[in-house]
């Protein structure tokens, strides 16, 4: 197995308004999450948050702490909300065993833990995608599935955005530090999430895509309101979103997006919307 990693700093708006496409792939955009028998992580300067994704096969791949967190445990300082998007797979927690199926979720509080990620099926391998964020205190691990999620239904096929917001790991659920997760799933007919879109300068954000045939893409939207980018994306791709910045989409297809957060605080409305007609 391997461990991988890399670093991405933050940007002032200013600077990412001259960012052509390479540069805006190369600081966002998070083109491999999956990859056999290894852990592939990004560590990021947007409140610290690390986003991540793990594939076991062959054997069981350890959460390892690695060298930016300075600790013995990747869980020494951090929590970490975890779902699965593969086939059935099993995440051990020191001495504690959690089965995952397909679009289930866990939240692994701080402390010392030793976390390993294994399938049960190496024929249908589970795909473990993750957020970390650093966390000030430890609350207990828990398995999260849609069931237990608080769900919105929210928009119309009329305009393409009829869509079901799965919160799943957020304070009405379960206590958190300062991660929130949830998934949206966006039905037949339906291509466009988070219009009107908004920025919230508490708290940065992840967004995963994935349910999304291969020879379609999704054009993430990003930037300050009246100074928006795109990123176009593959599906089992992920994308991060500054504090200054909108995150919103349309794809060739209807699609699935696991959003993540971190910041200041948890209140999951604590938005800045901006009309529609108003970006540019």
């Amino acid at each position: 197995m391997r461990t991988n990693y890399e670093t991405r700093y933050a940007a002032h708006p200013e600077d990412a308004k001259g960012y052509d496409t390479q540069r805006l792939r190369r600081d966002f955009l998070i083109e491999k999450i999956f990859s056999t028998d290894e852990v592939n992580m990004v560590y990021s300067m947007y409140d610290r948050m690390i986003v991540g994704g793990a594939m076991p096969v062959n054997e069981a791949l350890p959460l390892e702490a690695i060298d930016p967190l300075k600790a013995d445990h990747f869980t020494t300082r951090r929590e970490v909300g975890i779902f699965n998007v593969g086939g059935k797979g099993i995440v051990r927690v020191g001495n504690d065993t959690f089965e995952l199926d397909y679009k289930e979720a866990l939240y692994i509080g701080r402390g010392d833990y030793d976390v390993t990620f294994s399938s049960a099926d190496k024929n249908r391998p589970a795909k473990f995608y993750f957020n970390s964020t650093t966390a000030h205190c430890q609350y207990p691990c828990k398995k999260i599935t849609k069931d237990n999620a608080i769900v919105a239904h929210m928009g119309s096929l009329e305009m393409s955005n009829e869509r079901n917001i799965n919160k799943m790991i957020v304070n009405q659920v379960l206590p958190t530090c300062q991660l929130q997760m949830g998934m949206t799933e966006l039905l037949t007919g339906s291509v466009w999430n988070t219009m009107p879109a908004h920025t919230h300068s508490r708290r940065m954000e992840a967004y995963f895509y994935f349910e999304l045939p291969e020879d379609q893409a999704v054009c993430h939207l990003m930037g300050e309101p009246q100074e928006t980018r795109h990123i176009w994306m593959k599906g089992e791709q992920a994308v991060l979103s500054p504090e200054w910045s909108i995150h919103s989409a349309a794809a060739t297809h209807n699609y699935t997006f696991i959003w993540g957060m971190g910041g200041e605080n948890l209140d999951y409305s604590d938005q800045d919307f901006t009309e529609i007609t108003a970006l540019r």
